[in-house]
């Protein structure tokens, strides 16, 4: 996918699920319950266990997903990450060594930022996204809205403490998509092996974020 096209397919999905937990069979299902559940995009971040070789297997049994890796902070991890199939990597911040491996293998790089600086200096640097993280800390809508006053032309992803019930709000205010982590990933029912229960959550989320949009 073309990188036009990535930013093309990110504001037609949304929202990206983001998947993290230290039991690497939880992430796996419950990225496979989220993928069942209509999100055609998943950031599965390195601090859950074995991430390349879940990133592996997540594209080989959802071939028609979008998977990526999330908190990417080393050189060693980003090639793992793109060895594996990653078609987006992300950052909590800017990393110098996993940009430029990024930009070199022409992958599209989401690294964090918290400020108005910030969010300059990623885009100035290559970003193709710049994640706004933690979004509700950094102020939420209004900040994510204050920063596309400045710079109207830098997508934008607000990620870390955003609800389902607030996605239309982001999106109001300009952002691009979402990342929604532990108020859209089912950890409590998944570790009790619950799957219908993890249904029922994804789909309420999901229910919650079409309903604000419609609006």
């Amino acid at each position: 996918m073309q990188k036009r096209e990535f930013i093309k397919f990110l504001a037609e999905t949304r929202v990206v699920p983001v998947i993290r937990h230290q039991d690497p069979e939880i992430a796996i299902r419950g990225a496979k319950l989220l993928a069942e559940a209509g999100f055609p995009i998943l950031e599965m971040t390195f601090t859950v266990p074995d991430a390349a070789d879940l990133i592996a297997r997540l594209s080989r049994m959802l071939p028609n997903a979008i998977i990526g890796a999330g908190t990417v902070l080393t050189d060693l991890q980003v090639h793992h990450a793109i060895k594996a199939g990653a078609k987006f990597v992300v950052s909590p911040c800017w990393t110098d060594d996993v940009g430029e491996i990024c930009i070199m293998e022409n992958i599209p790089y989401l690294p964090g930022a918290a400020t108005p600086g910030e969010i300059l200096h990623h885009w100035q640097n290559g970003a193709l996204v710049v994640k706004v993280f933690p979004a509700h800390e950094a102020g939420g809508p209004g900040f994510v809205k204050a920063m596309k006053a400045v710079f109207p032309d830098i997508p934008l992803m607000p990620t870390g403490g955003v609800k389902p019930e607030q996605v239309a709000d982001y999106l109001r205010m300009g952002a691009i998509c979402t990342g929604l982590g532990g108020d859209l990933f089912p950890a409590a029912a998944l570790e009790a092996g619950d799957d219908d229960t993890a249904r029922e959550q994804i789909a309420k989320a999901r229910s919650t974020i079409a309903l604000d949009q419609s609006q």
